[in-house]
């Protein structure tokens, strides 16, 4: 197993163990919902391990993904889109979904499944 990668700056941070997971820099949407509430896709994400790769049908049409775990603690934070099969979505391909309930923002604060922006 690797060493953890430590962030500096606005980090985002498994919420269970505190590991840190991504920048805010890193952020490219705060618009994604899933059924355990809001969601952020991100650029990139450390200190995550990768699932099995799986076909879901989601909301903008048939992903290939695969759910990512904090290297801390093995929590599932969220899913990484290995294979947008709609053109459109091409640009998820390799990003990761950190959902807030299961994050940290950077004031430390712990989201719900319902907790706007600070």
């Amino acid at each position: 197993m690797g060493s953890v990668v430590n962030l500096e700056d606005k980090i985002y941070s498994c919420k269970h163990c505190r590991t840190h997971l991504a920048l805010s820099e890193d952020i490219i949407s705060k618009s994604f919902h899933t059924v355990n509430g809001k969601a952020y896709l991100f650029n990139k994400v450390v200190n995550i391990s990768v699932g099995v790769h799986e076909e879901k049908m989601m909301m903008t049409g048939m992903y290939t993904v695969a759910d990512i775990f904090c290297v801390g603690c093995g929590s599932i934070v969220g899913w990484r889109y290995e294979t947008a099969h709609e053109k459109a979505q091409k640009y998820k391909e390799g990003k990761s979904v950190l959902q807030r309930i299961k994050i940290s923002g950077p004031d430390g604060s712990n989201y719900g499944s319902d907790a706007d922006d600070a």
